[in-house]
């Protein structure tokens, strides 16, 4: 993940025209498609357990095992299925909270791009 350089003021960025960098995806959580993620932390905590930043995901279909995470979806489509529980529809303007150790495979339609908040 690249990171802004820490500010000592606030800051503002644009999100759907912010240059996100290759996150690269372990082949193992690829499902079907050639998915490609990029992102871009935009703020760490001094103990690194809360991250703030952009993250954007290619069409196909993969798997993950979540962090305590509120997101918004800035562009895009997929549905998320949360293992053991239900089935999430993400699209533009959309917030969504995922769990600690949740367990879900994405399936994005259309590229996805969220500002998201993690903590650790």
């Amino acid at each position: 993940m690249t990171t802004i350089d820490q500010a000592p003021a606030s800051f503002a960025v644009h999100i759907p025209d912010a240059v996100l960098e290759p996150e690269p995806l372990d082949p193992a959580q690829i499902v079907s498609g050639d998915p490609q993620v990029t992102g871009k932390v935009l703020w760490e905590s001094a103990d690194g357990k809360q991250l703030r930043g952009i993250w954007q995901i290619t069409p196909g279909v993969v798997t993950d095992t979540e962090a305590n995470e509120l997101f918004v979806v800035v562009s895009g489509r997929a549905s998320v299925a949360v293992e053991g529980g239900a089935t999430l529809e993400l699209g533009p303007g959309g917030a969504c909270v995922l769990r600690e150790g949740d367990r879900t495979t994405w399936t994005v339609h259309e590229t996805l791009r969220k500002a998201y908040h993690i903590t650790l």
